[in-house]
């Protein structure tokens, strides 16, 4: 199950949230917390099938699994110190915020621009300008809107008060 929960996030079939709240896991990446559930409760169901007879047999996957996710939110604590909260930014973060083109122009087909986020941090992202809008290396723009199909943010020209 786990190795064609992966090979299926590999080859695009399917994404799950990024955050494994909706599992009792949050802070950690849903696809680490499905991983480690599963490999969970097929091992302790393994265990319960063989330490287990008779009618109580029929009950080993739902304790296995009911294990399985509180032995996995024992180990949230450790496993959000592998997958930090903040260090990176949703794309939608950036949506209303000011940017500074870094390529020669920025057109409606190619252009990059640097981003600051609200900790500070900053990020050489994809633009797109609409219309006719032709911006410069160190123009200020203002991000609008994100293109998931496209992986870019839409922007537009900037001309902020001094």
């Amino acid at each position: 199950m786990v190795a064609a929960y992966w090979l299926a996030v590999i080859t695009g079939l399917f994404e799950l949230e990024d955050d494994a709240a909706w599992l009792g896991l949050g802070g950690v990446p849903a696809g680490v917390a499905l991983s480690l559930l599963i490999a969970l409760a097929w091992l302790l169901c393994l265990i319960g099938s063989v330490v287990t007879s008779g009618a109580l047999l029929f009950a080993v996957p739902f304790a296995a699994a009911g294990a399985a996710w509180f032995v996995a939110r024992g180990l949230r604590a450790p496993l959000r110190k592998l997958f930090p909260e903040g260090d990176s930014h949703s794309r939608g973060d950036f949506v209303g915020q000011m940017c500074v083109i870094r390529t020669g122009t920025a057109t409606p087909e190619f252009g990059q621009a640097e981003v600051t986020a609200a900790d500070g941090s900053s990020a050489v992202v994809q633009v797109r300008t609409t219309g006719r809008d032709r911006l410069a290396r160190g123009d200020h723009a203002l991000i609008f809107e994100y293109d998931k199909d496209g992986e870019f943010f839409w922007v537009m020209p900037y001309e902020s008060e001094h």
